[in-house]
């Protein structure tokens, strides 16, 4: 987010953003959006609700700069300059790393859960989510099935967006389910999903 101007004129505090932020992702983790307040937001961030509203006018909008600020600042996927730079199996099993640490997460579970629940009643969230998780997501995996195919290991016919669709459900099934893998269990889940589409031997 970028500062702003409050109603005063005063410049806006980064660091009090950063405090807001966190505590509305944390209810919407915990509570999900309709059970949550700004008045449970405010006094989890120990400001009060006048401060919340100069800066955000709806709870959604709120949580949707949450998930924004906070989601997509602590998950980097690789470019492209790294992809072509990089030893493909290196690469892969990097990826495969870093996706099975996010998947076995509990908040991050959590949070899948509350964005997918909310989908039709809030559905900037999904958006949200979507722009800034989804779409670097897919952006880095495609690029990486092209250079799996330039290597002759991936069929040069195959539909790659068909293919991410494929990893991505089959990981968020994983995921939603009653009892989800853990750490262990979800990085040998996706080396065998990733072995089914040819990126590992």
């Amino acid at each position: 987010m970028t500062a702003s101007t409050s109603a005063r004129g005063r410049p806006r505090d980064p660091g009090l953003d950063t405090v807001i932020l966190t505590a509305a992702l944390e209810l919407f983790i915990a509570q999900g959006i309709s059970a949550m307040s700004i008045e449970q937001v405010a006094k989890r961030a120990g400001v009060g609700k006048p401060t919340i509203y100069r800066r955000w006018s709806t709870k959604e909008r709120l949580v949707a700069d949450a998930i924004e600020s906070l989601v997509g600042a602590e998950i980097r996927w690789p470019d492209t300059e790294q992809i072509t730079a990089t030893p493909l199996q290196q690469l892969v099993r990097r990826n495969i790393d870093a996706a099975a640490r996010t998947a076995a997460d509990p908040a991050f579970r959590a949070l899948v859960a509350q964005i997918y629940g909310s989908a039709v009643t809030h559905p900037v969230l999904m958006q949200t989510y979507w722009t800034h998780h989804i779409v670097p997501r897919r952006r880095s995996v495609i690029a990486m099935l092209k250079r799996a195919q330039d290597d002759g290991i991936v069929a040069p016919d195959a539909d790659l967006d068909v293919i991410v669709d494929m990893l991505a459900g089959a990981v968020t099934y994983r995921v939603l389910q009653p009892d989800p893998p853990n750490l262990r269990q979800m990085k040998r889940y996706l080396m065998a999903t990733y072995r089914q589409v040819g990126l590992l031997p």
